[in-house]
């Protein structure tokens, strides 16, 4: 894996679509997603890659440069998309389809649902533009695109971290039959998990990151690394917080979060680059209810139920509270 390092950017700028997540001075890869989908396609003819006019922009270029004959370029039209697919997953072959999460969810539902879903076509859906990854305001920010698809019966929901969360995915969600949506961070994408010894991603399982008696934060996507860095800050202020990463929205690994949460007196704090409303708060809060499981207190630090702004993606952390600074001073406010 070739890492660089982000360097010192000038000043703050609304970007454009693509901007970076990584701060000044984090180790980058460059396109985990296109290469891993490059590398795995070498010895499964099946694959296929189709994309709705953006591959340069999910990383999709790198698989039409390699397989020129494996490709569609279906053009600005993501109902075609993702019936294309699921009609060549039909003909046993497995489409890896890439646009904007935005438009492959609210654009292309009801294909994504009857025609791929209903049937458990094997289409592999990786949507860029998450959350909150781009200044580009509502029309480009997927900030509901989980409490959509989770409401989708058999559909798997993966939410990566980094760079090696997405390579070690590619494969797995490959090998697994049936349709899956992943939220995809793409061009320089941070990498922080290789630093957690032992560390695998595996689909269906959370995994403790680290652990602390004081915090638990249970956290998914690029979350789960502003959350191993406000530990690593409360640290030095003898705050224990321990990191529960759960890549895997759905199914999601209950039996794991239960048993992190039932460790006595933490205030257990749900952080996702989301909606408080549908996401992974609410999905680890019905896993708590339905199976009698009380925290000693429990917050949700995930995007609020409305429309946000455009503007330079430092700013916008800081004003919706995922920042590196802003979640470190939630955490301790809820602390008490």
């Amino acid at each position: 894996m070739n890492t660089a390092v982000v360097e010192k950017k000038p000043r703050l700028t609304t970007s454009a679509m693509i901007a970076s997540i990584a701060s000044e001075g984090q180790r980058v890869v460059a396109a985990p997603f296109g290469k891993a989908l490059v590398e795995l396609a070498a010895n499964r003819p099946e694959i296929v890659g189709l994309t709705a006019d953006l591959g340069k922009y999910t990383d999709m270029h790198l698989f039409a440069q390699a397989y020129p004959e494996r490709f569609f370029q279906m053009g600005m039209a993501e109902q075609l998309l993702m019936a294309a697919a699921g009609g060549m997953a039909k003909e046993g072959l497995m489409p890896f389809a890439t646009t904007y999460a935005v438009f492959g969810t609210r654009r292309a539902y009801d294909f994504i649902h009857q025609v791929i879903a209903e049937e458990n076509l094997n289409v592999k859906m990786c949507c860029a533009l998450p959350g909150l990854t781009t200044g580009y305001g509502p029309s480009h920010q997927a900030t509901e695109d989980i409490a959509m698809m989770r409401g989708i019966p058999g559909l798997t929901i993966v939410d990566p971290c980094d760079a090696l969360d997405i390579e070690q995915a590619v494969p797995q969600i490959a090998a697994h039959k049936g349709p899956v949506y992943m939220r995809l961070l793409r061009g320089s994408v941070p990498l922080v998990l290789d630093e957690i010894e032992g560390y695998k991603f595996e689909l269906g399982k959370a995994k403790m990151l680290r652990e602390g008696a004081d915090v638990l934060v249970i956290s998914s996507g690029i979350l789960t690394m502003r959350a191993l860095e406000v530990a690593a800050d409360l640290a030095k202020d003898n705050v224990g917080v321990a990191v529960l990463h759960c890549p895997t929205i759905k199914p999601l690994d209950e039996a794991s979060i239960i048993a992190a949460v039932r460790k006595p007196h933490r205030l257990v704090v749900v952080a996702e680059n989301h909606s408080v409303i549908g996401g992974l708060g609410e999905a680890v809060s019905s896993a708590l209810l339905r199976n009698r499981v009380q925290p000693a207190a429990f917050e949700l630090a995930g995007l609020p139920d409305q429309y946000l702004d455009a503007g330079a993606l430092p700013t916008l952390h800081d004003r919706y509270g995922i920042s590196r600074e802003v979640l470190g001073q939630r955490v301790l406010k809820w602390l008490g």
